[in-house]
């Protein structure tokens, strides 16, 4: 008698493989995915305790059970504890995802409750990649959204600190453009309190990128560097261009909310800059998932799942996320705008 296999035998997927599946999968690079600017970094629990001294933020440390304790500043301000929000996201496989699909290019044997799983997984990761692109642009700038916009700590408030800012006032035909660049440098470079950076980059609106290129004391610079440093019949020029120390880069990435809206992450005429190459400012920390078998585990960045239906209809497939991205020193990303 020939045994029909039942695709919704869900036995043979535990947590572990899923997520370390979910883990592996080719990821959709978002900008500051591609450049690895937070490090991720996991956490047994599922709120943290953040420090502030000095204008640099930072996690309260383990020690032996029954050893010294660390001892708090005593300025009420200076301690907070957050918890690490939760991005649950769930898909379901039905009968009709997995019914006549094959593994692409691969023989009838492959499993085709594998393919569809890879497929809703790989999608699932791309969304819990944007969401994470959106927290940690939103870190950067010194607060924390979550998916619906509406934000859930500003750092700043917080620890009763203040952001940094230069108005490049790029409307005037005669600003010291190169005097304004050498200010934020000076900003950033005040604000490292024993940090490292290799350089700093300012990702900024096209509007503020057209203004810089287009003004008079820049256009020169611009046209040289178009026109022998970037090869403009490889690269596309209007997206990188260093000047005076900084590199500015136009980054227009524009993402939908859980509401519907949109929100384009860096506002019209706005830039932030920051430094390259440091060691440890920005960090996602990551909570285990909200699940009995990964109580005090380390923190992943996702983990997925898959429940079956008690009467066979389908399969559901659960991801979650737990993160919460930190710029230990706030004032190291430094607003820059042009007013005019």
């Amino acid at each position: 008698m020939t045994v029909i296999l039942n695709p919704f035998d869900a036995g043979g997927y535990s947590l572990a493989e899923m997520t370390q599946a979910i883990n592996i999968l080719p990821n959709l690079y978002t900008r500051l995915g591609q450049m690895g600017l937070f490090r991720f970094e996991g956490v047994t629990q599922r709120s943290v305790v953040i420090e502030q001294a000095e204008g640099v933020l930072n996690l309260l440390p383990t020690v032996p059970l029954g050893g010294p304790a660390t001892v708090a500043n005593r300025d009420t301000r200076s301690m907070r504890s957050f918890t690490v929000p939760w991005i649950p996201h769930d898909d379901v496989v039905t009968p009709q995802d997995v019914q006549g699909v094959r593994g692409f290019g691969v023989a009838d044997a492959a499993d085709p409750l594998a393919t569809v799983m890879e497929r809703k997984l790989t999608r699932m990761r791309a969304k819990h990649a944007q969401t994470r692109e959106y927290m940690e642009i939103n870190a950067l700038k010194g607060v924390v959204k979550d998916g619906a916009g509406t934000t859930l700590y500003d750092y700043f408030d917080e620890f009763g600190l203040a952001q940094q800012a230069a108005d490049f006032v790029l409307g005037t035909a005669g600003t010291n453009v190169q005097a304004k660049v050498r200010d934020v440098l000076r900003k950033v470079e005040t604000e490292l309190k024993g940090e490292t950076m290799t350089g700093v980059l300012a990702l900024v609106s096209p509007e503020f990128f057209d203004k810089l290129i287009g003004h008079g004391k820049v256009e020169e610079a611009y046209k040289y560097f178009s026109s022998t440093g970037a090869q403009p019949l490889r690269e596309d020029t209007r997206r990188r261009f260093p000047f005076a120390g900084i590199v500015f880069e136009e980054y227009s990435a524009t993402v939908t909310l859980s509401t519907g809206a949109t929100e384009t992450l860096i506002p019209a005429g706005e830039g932030i800059a920051f430094p390259l190459g440091t060691m440890d400012t920005f960090v996602t920390y990551g909570a285990p998932a909200n699940l009995i078998e990964t109580v005090n585990t380390v923190g992943l960045p996702i983990y997925a799942r898959q429940v079956a239906r008690t009467d066979g209809s389908a399969i559901d497939v659960k991801t979650e996320a737990s993160i919460l991205p930190v710029n230990k020193r706030p004032r190291l990303a430094v607003r820059i705008h042009t007013s005019n």
